[in-house]
């Protein structure tokens, strides 16, 4: 498995979201995490697809659009119609009662599709359906809220999943990534990693992204390749 760093973009300067994209993509990041909240499943609301849309045409990064919203099947094809093949549109286990649909909805565009699972989710919500996806997102905190810690408890979930699931598929970590807890996520089995302020926050983010990718990769107990 790849070790992989996710700019979340929502940490970024708003009103420079170009030369903030160009930053990340030169510095060498691997996707652009794009947080989607809709004031419901979460309480707080962030951007929709046309945001998606301008954010795609600005970068050659692959997209890891992370949809925490309700009914996700009613939504998913229109935030696919906004991004590109190669991109990755990941939903919540806890939004909708049929995972199968979605995930149909979202293979159907010719995107990848992931499913999220919050802290207090148990594991066993999601392990019927590592065949059938491309991506599984744990969150590391409780999903709509910045700045939160990194829950520690979850990387026993983390190496649960990574047993169950099949050898190719990308474990991802969305919450509290910093150089100190990356090495905690990698090494329950993790490859994916969502950071914010700990890129956005720093001046150099080529060093601030080689730093996770670094610590990571010292940690992971996978087979990686570059």
């Amino acid at each position: 498995m790849k070790i992989k760093i996710a700019a979340s973009i929502l940490a970024a300067d708003p009103t420079q979201f170009g030369s903030e994209l160009e930053r990340v993509e030169k510095a060498g990041i691997d996707l652009i995490h794009i947080d989607v909240m809709d004031g419901h499943f979460v309480p707080n609301i962030t951007m929709g697809p046309f945001i998606v849309e301008g954010i795609k045409k600005k970068t050659h990064i692959p997209l890891d659009i992370h949809l925490m919203i309700e009914n996700p099947e009613k939504y998913a094809g229109s935030f696919a119609e906004k991004a590109g093949k190669g991109d990755i549109l990941t939903f919540h286990i806890e939004a909708t009662d049929n995972p199968l649909k979605v995930i149909d909805i979202i293979k159907d565009t010719g995107l990848k599709a992931g499913i999220a699972i919050s802290p207090d989710t148990d594991a066993q919500a999601v392990i019927k359906l590592l065949n059938t996806i491309d991506m599984l997102l744990v969150m590391s905190v409780y999903p709509g809220f910045a700045g939160q810690k990194f829950i520690k408890s979850v990387c026993a979930k983390i190496t649960t999943l990574r047993e169950a699931a099949p050898e190719n598929l990308d474990i991802g970590v969305d919450g509290g990534i910093k150089p100190e807890t990356i090495s905690e996520a990698a090494s329950a089995g993790a490859n994916v990693f969502a950071a914010a302020t700990s890129i956005f926050a720093k001046s150099d983010y080529y060093e601030a992204i080689n730093e996770l990718r670094r610590i990571a990769q010292d940690n992971s107990n996978l087979l990686i390749k570059n």
